[in-house]
């Protein structure tokens, strides 16, 4: 097996591997592109350019970068959805896995730079080998002298340094490589992969979120938050309690009623984020939840992508939420202005457009007793519906950045429902929050 390969940190030598990509996917686009001319097949740039083999080097090459890269393909994967071509969506799949972690020696500097160089007497023992990657660092196992296990997140170096240049440069190639479609307007998703790399990669915030949500569920059975050294964390380690659990994704063998539990406990978390907390945890990534079969219990590890919730925010939300369950036009109007979605000049066909997309989302809010996730078409639908919005151009307006990460939590959480074959009455769990 190769040797891990040194991620590259200097803005320079990042932008060199992706001058080194272009350059390899072009070169195989001019042998092939020779080869089907050659033979009377004739020359077509996009389908030379979407072979496989330039997909696999894409990703096998984006990954090395980490960072930008993988936070690009969680936001697009997730905001657009069956929206993306196959070749986008297999590229994104790609990079949504675990990266190839860091070579030892690179790692070692890091935490010498981190912890000085005594940082092997910390623990009785560090695994040298991480056994989980996130988007943006690695996660190695580590043991305190009276036998506790640690999970340490050690981050890729030179994240926070290259952020902004990496996202603009990777945005530029799969602009360049035809492979973003069209009529997807991702602008606010670039401005906030950029925010949102910079927020994560200070794990002294994410650090005080975990304590944060530790103290807020504390009450809560069903809920796990890892307890959090600080006297081993620093801006690009986080040393947290190491919990043995299960992937979400990997429980679809339960019981549909433990399956739905787990859904709709998820669902009640984000009500509970956005009318009592106040903070809500935007990455609705399958990784970033897992459950304990023993203790029954759904674990909450990577709180990096947490946002707060202004009073204004969750008032709107909630007077739309409400409006949304008793199927009220006028008051989705009302609550969605509130909340900062329309400009006086956009025209009413826009609005009413928008309306009815919101009423689309809270439909599992209008049905009697559980609605079944698994055999609905609403997610597609709220896709479909969005993209058509999109198509608006010229009556397109962002909504406030907070809404839109709002929306991608509740259309993860839907997707989750949708995977574990989830049926839940979210009426009754509203109700709790009027």
């Amino acid at each position: 097996m190769a040797a891990p390969l040194t991620v590259p940190t200097s803005r320079l030598s990042r932008f060199a591997k992706l001058g080194s990509l272009a350059t390899g996917v072009a070169t195989n686009m001019l042998v092939d592109g020779a080869k089907s001319a050659l033979t009377g097949k004739g020359w077509n740039n996009k389908s030379l350019l979407l072979q496989p083999k330039n997909i696999e080097k894409l990703a096998m090459q984006l990954s090395h970068l980490r960072g930008a890269a993988m936070k690009l393909g969680q936001l697009l994967s997730m905001d657009a959805g069956d929206l993306l071509s196959p070749e986008l969506a297999q590229l994104l799949a790609l990079l949504r896995s675990d990266a190839n972690p860091m070579p030892h020696k690179q790692l070692v500097e890091v935490l010498k730079t981190q912890w000085g160089d005594e940082w092997l007497a910390r623990f009785s023992h560090i695994e040298l080998r991480p056994f989980a990657a996130a988007s943006i660092g690695q996660v190695h196992l580590a043991y305190k002298e009276n036998g506790d296990q640690l999970a340490v997140k050690i981050q890729y170096p030179g994240i926070a340094k290259s952020v902004v240049s990496d996202v603009d440069n990777v945005i530029s190639l799969l602009t360049l490589s035809r492979l973003l479609p069209k009529d997807l307007n991702i602008k606010p998703l670039i401005s906030e992969a950029k925010a949102q790399l910079l927020a994560e990669a200070d794990y002294t915030r994410e650090a005080q979120y975990l304590i944060r949500y530790k103290s807020a569920l504390a009450e809560n059975e069903h809920f796990k938050v890892p307890n959090v050294y600080i006297e081993h964390s620093t801006q690009q380690v986080l040393t947290m309690e190491y919990i043995k659990a299960e992937p979400i994704e990997s429980i679809t063998e339960l019981p549909d009623s433990q399956k739905s539990f787990v859904a709709e406990q998820l669902i009640d978390l984000f009500f509970k984020e956005m009318f009592e907390f106040k903070l809500i945890q935007t990455d609705p990534n399958f990784a970033n939840f897992h459950y304990q079969l023993d203790t029954q219990k759904i674990v909450l590890f990577d709180l990096g992508a947490t946002r707060e919730i202004s009073p204004k925010l969750s008032e709107g939300y909630l007077a739309l939420f409400k409006a949304g369950s008793e199927n009220n036009r006028e008051g989705v109007l009302k609550a969605a202005s509130h909340i900062g979605y329309f400009q006086n000049d956009l025209v009413d066909e826009y609005k009413n457009n928008v309306i009815d997309l919101f009423l689309m989302a809270c439909e599992p809010l209008r049905a009697e007793g559980e609605f079944d996730f698994k055999n609905s078409e609403l997610a597609l639908n709220i896709k479909n519906a969005g993209l058509a919005l999109s198509a608006q151009s010229q009556q397109w307006h962002t909504p406030p950045v907070d809404a839109l990460f709002i929306h991608r939590k509740l259309a993860g959480l839907y997707l989750i429902a949708a995977r574990l074959g989830a049926k839940i009455d979210i009426k009754t769990l509203f109700k709790h929050y009027l």
